[in-house]
């Protein structure tokens, strides 16, 4: 019966609910330790795990993958997000050649320039190209299909309880959190944090959400009464920092500093910002 239930992003088709939770539930504790509030129990806080939909079947170690280069990025989603995340890239990080009109044409040749391009960033340099390129599968598999959305909206509910009055979702899982809540107003939570979330990115995301039966995107989240979205600067997958003008002014926007780790969840989880929102999503006693 959790308090807070997480849900996690991409990239996480080799881990588990338990490590899920042996990364967030620490990260989560510090940030409320830094604003002197009292502590959650360890069951307290559940994390919602989908990352093995994305994981192939027979798959254990990524060695045994076949590589994948440029030519695996797909046209139309995969290829537009690419070039939004190389703009964006370039934007925040000067070690990056910004795209011209010539690379921004959606050809071969512009996705191999921006892969190149994203290896050379702070942010992407640590991500290989066969994880990068996945990465673009996943969110293309989410946000344009049913049945894995479908899939991952069904644990999200299976997890929510009458007890539940937080959900925070970090990256992809900020989309999936919010489209849980806008389907289910009669559900009790009345906190939703998201961090480093792409939920404003306006035709590949924004316009793609589900707001529940007669919603539309920008809609309030269900019953939420507290929304927190916190972003780092340099985090190009938190593209839009400020969620305001899509989703209304009573989102509270905060930028943060996360080091070179920019979007990592547990960075953002142990802010002041992350512990101020989870000890008002819920109450001590």
């Amino acid at each position: 019966m959790s308090r807070v239930v997480c849900v996690h992003g991409i990239g996480q088709q080799h881990s588990g609910e338990q490590e899920q939770h042996s990364h967030w539930y620490p990260a989560l504790a510090d940030g409320l330790h830094r604003v002197g509030a009292r502590p959650l129990e360890p069951a307290d806080v559940h994390c919602v795990f989908y990352g093995d939909l994305f994981r192939p079947p027979g798959r254990t170690l990524a060695v045994q993958d076949p590589p994948l280069d440029a030519s695996d990025v797909g046209e139309g989603f995969e290829t537009d997000l690419l070039l939004a995340l190389w703009a964006e890239a370039a934007r925040t990080d000067e070690g990056v050649m910004p795209p011209d009109a010539r690379t921004l044409a959606r050809t071969p040749r512009a996705v191999q320039r921006a892969l190149d391009a994203l290896s050379q960033s702070r942010f992407f340099s640590s991500i290989a190209l066969r994880a990068l390129v996945l990465d673009l599968r996943q969110v293309r598999a989410y946000l344009c299909g049913s049945a894995v959305r479908d899939a991952v909206q069904q644990r999200v509910a299976a997890t929510v309880t009458p007890r539940t009055e937080m959900v925070v979702g970090h990256s992809l899982g900020s989309v999936v959190a919010y489209e849980a809540l806008c389907a289910h107003p009669e559900w009790p939570v009345r906190a939703l944090l998201t961090l480093g979330s792409p939920l404003g990115i306006r035709n590949l995301v924004f316009d793609r959400l589900r707001a529940g039966a007669g919603g539309k995107p920008g809609d309030w989240p269900g019953a939420v009464e507290s929304w927190t979205n916190i972003a780092d600067k340099g985090d190009v997958v938190a593209l839009v920092k400020d969620l305001r003008p899509l989703f209304g002014d009573a989102v509270r926007c905060h930028l943060v500093h996360n080091g070179s780790r920019a979007h990592d969840a547990t960075r953002y989880l142990n802010t002041v910002e992350a512990g101020r929102a989870v000890a008002h999503g819920c109450p001590a006693g």
